[in-house]
């Protein structure tokens, strides 16, 4: 069995060590889990009193000495459940605090601000922010999230449908063969000459952000002013009229 993906559902490397001795070896005492996995004895109860919490391991009196065992391997599933039922709550009753949160924030931020993301984490919040505002434009878009990312993007893409929020979309010449516009997305097509420049351009409410991507490196700088993002629509709107082609 792979325990990598058990280790996702936030359970430490003691805690995996000890569910794979148990799975093993059966219903085991203390002294059998201790010289299995090497760990000191006072982690074991902590370990295993965790895991006991969580629901994936319980533990029987016999002869007077506690053994220990896993519980049946479908309460890994209703953990998750579980989980998922709590963040749901925890996401309700965030939804609620939110507003006012938002308003104080904007309240006290300086125009304009600059901030800087960097790797896959970065790249996804920025994305995820631009989902709140109506519409999106991007200038000299290579199509690169979707080809090195496409799991998360199509994920990230079924939230951007259902909220309906459009793409305008000035992709590379080099596109032109192989692309299709998706739903709530218009697209033209830039001159080669602007595919000498890597970096690419997106607008979003009063967000300019500059997207650099490189061999699984990414890295954005994000600009917050609406003058800023209004010169940068003129411009996305001049090239659009004048030198995009379909």
């Amino acid at each position: 069995m792979d325990f990598s993906i058990i280790k996702k559902l936030g359970l430490s490397d003691g805690e995996i060590k000890v569910y794979e001795v148990l799975l093993s070896k059966g219903a085991s005492q203390l002294n059998v889990i201790h010289e299995s996995t090497g760990i000191e004895r006072r982690n074991i109860y902590d370990i295993l009193n965790k895991l006991i919490e969580r629901g994936l391991v319980t533990y029987i009196n016999e002869n007077r000495k506690r053994k220990f065992h896993i519980s049946h391997p479908n309460q890994l599933i209703h953990y998750i459940e579980e989980k998922e039922s709590e963040l749901e709550k925890v996401k309700e009753d965030l939804s609620k605090e939110l507003p006012p949160l938002i308003k104080q924030f904007n309240a006290r931020r300086e125009s304009p601000t600059v901030e800087v993301y960097r790797g896959e984490e970065g790249l996804k919040a920025v994305w995820e922010d631009s989902l709140n505002y109506p519409e999106l434009y991007w200038i000299g878009a290579g199509r690169y999230i979707p080809k090195q990312m496409p799991t998360w993007f199509n994920y990230w893409n079924k939230k951007r449908l259902k909220k309906k929020v459009v793409w305008h979309n000035l992709l590379r010449y080099e596109l032109k063969k192989e692309t299709k516009e998706m739903e709530y997305e218009e697209i033209k097509f830039l001159p080669e000459e602007f595919s000498k420049n890597p970096t690419v351009i997106g607008i979003y409410g009063d967000n300019t952000i500059n997207v650099w991507t490189a061999k699984g490196f990414y890295f954005v700088v994000l600009i917050k002013d609406k003058a800023m993002a209004e010169n940068y629509i003129a411009y996305f709107k001049y090239l659009w009229d004048n030198v995009a082609k379909r």
